[in-house]
């Protein structure tokens, strides 16, 4: 089974915290709502630029894509 990589894009001089704080809500989310979560996290890309993830089976993205409307996503691979 597939896994995908749902991101939410940060950009600007406050990126990094913004996806650090996005995080919290995202896993505020998962654990209200029992969601059943591979992986969690948040990167910088540069300065300018962080997203705050999560990696969700194939089969479970659509609820939480639709309630969660993550700026892109792909697929995830070790």
């Amino acid at each position: 089974m597939r896994k995908l990589k749902l991101i939410w894009d940060f950009k600007g001089p406050t990126a990094s915290k913004i996806a650090e704080h996005h995080l919290i809500h995202l896993k505020e989310y998962i654990n209200i709502n029992n969601v059943e979560v591979l992986a969690t996290g948040n990167e910088v890309i540069n300065e300018l630029h962080a997203i705050a993830f999560i990696v969700v089976n194939e089969s479970d993205m659509k609820p939480i894509r639709d309630i969660l409307k993550p700026h892109r996503g792909q697929v995830y691979q070790l």
